[in-house]
């Protein structure tokens, strides 16, 4: 089984998953429900989908290994992870949600959804554990699934009803830059009927892999063109399976997850932050929130909002460098109550963009640029083997001497934090992070600087530093 758990849910090439790996999974996770309580013999279990090719076959996979185990899968169609885990959540069921997020379209996965909502580290090892058995299982063509896709996206959108105070935002003109994100539907529907004028751009029928995170330069040039040619108060979008945002502001530039993470945090009045160490340094000290670090993930972020709210807490934000915004209590804002959902949702953040930024009369870019925090940059070497990744960060965590030649061109390190992967802060305030990442071959490489060309300077250095002492 090549196809593994990374930093949200199974991953792997399309091939390495309609094996019958998918399946297999989907098999163990049905035992797992089973095996622990969580569900009973005929439960529903809840099926969603992104836009890729492989989609509907994996999908089809995992209705046949649901139904062999003695469970009722339900198709809700093509919609946002989130709406998924909400709609699952609510009506007390687990979930499957069949996306590979931003990844190509050649790679897919599975995000697994408890009755209470997304899986843990716990969980993962026990669903790995019981998945070669389910290669055995015998699976049939499911027959055609109970529809509930119209009911759990209409529930999605209504959780934002009244969110935004009536008229804050009249008047905005929003880019929506499409794509084939599942969450594209729901989210001009949401903005609309908050008095926005969306405006829908870039439609695809092939899949279009936008990462967030590492934003290409194609897609930072094909934004801004659209800021400029549609006359736009900024621009949306989101990844794949429409957890992680990408917000633009009406200059051009593309936001980092981690503000909008911490705007929303301040919108809401969070007394609890959870957040990865890759989140911009700064965030400790612009707001008056608790912040807690942990490893990149949402499994550990959900596990750090479990602790705060066993601590008493009781508005429990958190969010990741990508963007997505997990609540762990229910939140009052505007006329709308939101139920909990612990699981990275684009459209929220969003939300809190635009409004922190209208309730203060300010442009978005005026509004973010007050949160005085360090440029953050983030970016990625591809087709980098994940073991080439694993034991360069070995070598320089363990091996002191290499690790000083090794940034010796770009800085003298001050501090070294192992949380996930290696990240050093050098004496000049600098911050350089090297990570594998956890969904496909590739070297994160993370960096904050006094300005944005630093910022990427900083990266590209570093990266050129990763291939000549790697060899690749």
């Amino acid at each position: 089984m090549a196809a593994k758990f990374g930093t949200s849910g199974l991953r792997g090439l399309v091939g390495d998953l309609t094996d019958g790996t998918a399946g297999a999974h989907a098999v163990a996770f049905a035992r797992h429900l089973l095996g622990t309580g969580m569900v009973t013999i005929g439960a529903p279990v809840f099926l969603g989908q992104d836009l890729r090719a492989s989609s509907p076959e994996i999908v089809a996979q995992c209705a046949s290994a649901l139904i062999a185990e003695g469970l009722e899968p339900v198709d809700c169609g093509v919609l946002p992870t989130p709406a998924l885990a909400l709609y699952a959540m609510g009506q007390g069921a687990a979930a499957l949600m069949i996306t590979g997020s931003h990844i190509p379209d050649d790679r897919n996965g599975i995000k697994f959804y408890r009755p209470d909502g997304e899986i843990d580290k716990q969980d993962e090892l026990a669903i790995s554990a019981l998945a070669p058995a389910g290669l055995a299982q015998k699976l049939l063509a499911p027959s055609l699934l109970v529809d509930r896709s119209a009911e759990a996206m209409a529930g999605f959108i209504s959780r934002y009803r009244g969110f935004v105070p009536d008229g804050l935002l009249r008047g905005l003109r929003i880019g929506l830059y499409e794509h084939s994100s599942a969450a594209s539907g729901a989210l001009a529907s949401i903005l609309e009927e908050a008095g926005v004028d969306v405006v829908r751009l870039g439609r695809s029928e092939v899949f279009v892999p936008v990462d967030t995170e590492a934003v290409s330069e194609e897609t930072r040039a094909l934004v801004g063109g659209w800021i400029g040619s549609e006359t736009l108060d900024g621009l949306v979008s989101a990844d794949g399976d429409g957890d992680r945002p990408l917000v633009v502001d009406e200059t051009g530039r593309v936001l980092r997850g981690d503000a909008l993470g911490l705007i929303a945090a301040r919108y809401l009045g969070a007394d609890a932050v959870v957040t990865p160490v890759t989140s911009n340094s700064g965030i400790e000290s612009r707001c008056q929130a608790a912040v807690s670090r942990t490893k990149v993930g949402s499994p550990p972020v959900i596990a750090g909002m479990a602790k705060a709210l066993a601590s008493g807490r009781s508005c429990v934000i958190g969010f990741e460098a990508n963007g997505g915004v997990l609540t762990g209590n229910s939140i009052a804002a505007g006329a709308a109550i939101l139920a909990a959902l612990p699981t990275r949702d684009s459209v929220l953040p969003i939300l809190c963009a635009f409004a922190a930024a209208r309730a203060a009369g300010q442009s978005l870019s005026a509004y973010v640029a007050g949160l005085g925090l360090q440029v953050a940059a983030s970016d990625r070497i591809e087709n980098f083997p994940t073991e080439t990744s694993k034991a360069l960060i070995a070598q320089l965590t363990s091996d002191e001497a290499a690790r000083s030649e090794f940034f010796e061109p770009l800085g003298q390190a001050s501090n070294v934090d192992l949380t996930d992967g290696l990240r050093v802060t050098f004496e000049n305030g600098e911050i350089v992070h090297l990570r594998p990442s956890g969904n496909a071959p590739e070297m994160r490489v993370y960096s904050e600087a006094a300005s944005e060309e630093l910022a990427y300077g900083l990266i590209a250095r570093t990266a050129e530093r990763i291939r000549l002492v790697s060899g690749i």
